[in-house]
């Protein structure tokens, strides 16, 4: 006999919270300078003319505008080109 009841498998047993990730100000929203335009995880978009991107790869307006998207082709350390979205405030 065992000297233990069975374990059985758990779920629903992760309490973090969700990131809150995402696009924040989209194109033609006007913005002001240090506010949020996008959060991420990597660098999925670049930041452009008019914005910084800060340690954890969010996306800041570096002046007061109005926020563009615009595909860009990225140069990859392999060589490669990978396609990538920038954002500009302009």
């Amino acid at each position: 006999m065992s000297k233990v009841k069975a374990g059985g498998s758990s779920k629903n047993i992760h309490k973090s919270p969700g990131q809150r990730l995402g696009v924040k100000r989209f194109g033609g929203q006007t913005v002001r300078k240090g506010e949020v335009l996008v959060r991420q995880t990597g660098a999925t978009k670049i930041a452009g003319e008019g914005t910084y991107i800060s340690k954890n790869f969010t996306i800041h307006a570096d002046k007061d505008g109005v926020v563009e998207f615009k595909k860009v082709k990225k140069g990859l350390f392999t060589g490669k080109t990978a396609p990538r979205t920038q954002v500009l405030v302009k």
